[in-house]
């Protein structure tokens, strides 16, 4: 994108005393034509450069000038306009941080910088939340997020899930992650990293101690082998399926893309369009209920026990309706 290699330049001619056309062009892996151009481009934005001619010459900035944007690059102010997400930065109690900041960058940016970036979030938006499910109630989210910026400890009360009793857990927090529009606390309880539903939280007690993070804990890597990890251990029932060509089809519909992607890739293929796969569930009954929504497009082959609970739904199906 040319404006973040604008202001890629400007923050280069910024760290420089002065710097040759040829050298600006080597930083930033251009030609020098594109480079020239690039010059031009900041000092039609208003950016005030002098150009010193000669065999010791060069570009810089004329002295005592600075961006305000300090260091915030292109990309990065484009993201406060487009990430989207201004309900969940109000949800973290930071609604009124992300509008200043907005209104930060739009009174620093260039002028055709500010443009494109306006045109790049006129063109993505970001909904997190799945269709068809209500809001969660997060009433604790805002002070469970103070402790994560300021890391501190927490005693809560929690829900866990099924029929179990509320706990007290005392924690150390040390993330928040936004997933599928539910809320998820990672934290620290005695010795092992655990994770926690905002919304089953039910009682908040900020305590005065530091909350004890691992120097080497990085939050979206530990999510990603975590979730990993709880994928296997839900996938415990494979089910064979025959599948006709409009179940091929509708497949994508009724399971996430990666497991579909994943059965069809290994599934063997009839001349017709048609397909015989294998599916992993977490649960049987998950099976039945997932792959009834294809109706007849689909024939459950084994296990016997899912496909005699998949056949029974159905007869029981046929019967209230007349069948």
């Amino acid at each position: 994108m040319r404006a973040e290699r604008l202001v890629a330049l400007l923050f280069t001619l910024q760290s420089r005393r002065s710097a040759t056309v040829a050298e600006l062009a080597e930083a930033l892996d251009v030609s020098p034509r594109t480079m020239h151009r690039d010059l031009a481009a900041l000092q039609a934005a208003g950016v005030p450069l002098w150009t010193e001619p000669g065999r010791y010459g060069g570009v810089r900035l004329v002295e005592g000038w600075r961006t305000r944007l300090d260091g915030l690059t292109t990309r990065e102010a484009v993201a406060l306009f487009a990430m989207g997400a201004p309900r969940a930065l109000a949800e973290l109690g930071l609604g009124t941080a992300a509008a200043g900041a907005h209104a930060k960058v739009t009174a620093t940016l260039p002028a055709p910088l500010r443009e494109q970036a306006r045109q790049v979030a006129q063109r993505f938006h970001l909904d997190a939340p799945r269709w068809f499910r209500p809001d969660e109630d997060t009433a604790h989210l805002a002070d469970v997020a103070r402790a994560v910026w300021e890391e501190t400890r927490l005693r809560v009360r929690y829900r866990p899930g099924g029929a179990g009793e509320e706990v007290e857990r005392t924690l150390d927090p040390l993330g928040l992650v936004l997933k599928a529009g539910v809320w998820y606390l990672v934290a620290r309880a005695g010795e092992s990293i655990r994770t926690y539903r905002v919304a089953r939280i039910t009682d908040v007690e900020h305590r005065p101690e530091r909350a004890d993070r691992p120097d080497d804990f990085d939050l979206a890597d530990w999510w990603e082998h975590s979730s990993a990890r709880f994928e296997r251990t839900l996938r415990r029932v494979p089910v064979r399926i025959r599948l006709t060509p409009a179940g091929v089809r509708a497949l994508p519909s009724v399971l996430d893309a990666d497991l579909v992607a994943e059965a069809l890739k290994n599934a063997s293929r009839g001349q017709d369009g048609s397909a015989e796969a294998v599916v992993e569930f977490e649960a049987a009954d998950v099976a039945v209920g997932r792959l009834l929504a294809l109706g007849t497009e689909v024939e459950v082959l084994e296990p016997a026990s899912v496909r005699a609970d998949f056949a029974e739904v159905g007869r029981r199906i046929a019967e209230r309706h007349g069948g």
